[in-house]
């Protein structure tokens, strides 16, 4: 209830700051899944669930897709990495914009930065490259890229004991592995979308050495003494990326 009550005034704190329109915080223990906190705001206070707006009772956490834009990079790089494409000392040259296909990508800072030349993947990484970031992804053929969004279970529902997870959504195989740009914007985060459940699920892999574990929130059920009599069946971890893998990201 601590870690509660602190996300919760961090992420109000942040929405004021931001003057957002809504935010969430999800704290979850990387090695077995278990969600420690979990806050949407806003939110409404359920003995006067009356005054308040029908929009506002769902998790949104769990219900809504988004794009997860720069967040996703991290796991790109492990793709790469993992797909034997890079190696953690590899060097690109960021020209600032690159055209893909009859469409031009730009960095977010194009304009203020211009080229930044010669990066590590550390520093793509650190300096949110867009075009860095695509010419790591364009080291993989499409359809191998393709091949670990979906073992990831990008386009799949998050497997949880909280109801009412929503699948993301990913392109067919064939529309994606047909166009150069889909792969191009999928390296920075675009072009697809998942629950922020997800988002969640995929960074505590590089975390915990590379699983992919069941986000829940019941650890079990207990007797009058604190001892649990009942725990429920969770999915094993599913091993994604090597722990060298996991570490190299980390560095």
């Amino acid at each position: 209830s601590r870690v509660q009550r602190s996300a919760r005034a961090a992420l109000k704190q942040q929405i004021e700051q931001f003057d957002a329109k809504r935010g969430t915080v999800l704290v979850m223990d990387v090695r077995d899944g278990s969600v420690l906190a979990l806050v949407s705001e806003p939110s409404y206070d359920p003995n006067q669930y009356y005054n308040y707006d029908l929009g506002l009772f769902k998790n949104w956490a769990l219900t809504d897709l988004y794009e997860p834009g720069s967040t996703f990079k991290p796991i790109n790089v492990a793709i790469a990495l993992e797909a034997g494409a890079i190696k953690p000392d590899s060097v690109f040259k960021d020209e600032g914009q690159i055209k893909v296909g009859s469409e031009w990508i730009s960095n977010h800072d194009f304009e203020e930065k211009g080229p930044r030349g010669l990066l590590t993947v550390t520093q793509i990484v650190e300096t949110s490259s867009n075009v860095g970031m695509v010419h790591i992804i364009q080291k993989m053929r499409p359809e191998t890229y393709y091949g670990w969004l979906e073992r990831l279970g990008l386009g799949q529902a998050v497997e949880t004991d909280l109801p009412f997870a929503a699948a993301g959504s990913l392109q067919s195989q064939e529309s994606f592995t047909g166009s150069r740009i889909y792969p191009a914007t999928a390296s920075f985060g675009q072009g697809f979308s998942l629950t922020p459940l997800q988002l969640l699920q995929l960074h505590a892999a590089l975390a915990n050495g590379g699983k992919l574990v069941t986000p829940h929130v019941v650890r079990g059920l207990s007797d009058s003494k604190g001892q649990l009599y009942w725990q429920p069946t969770l999915s094993a971890p599913r091993p994604v990326f090597s722990p060298a893998t996991t570490q190299a990201v980390l560095k």
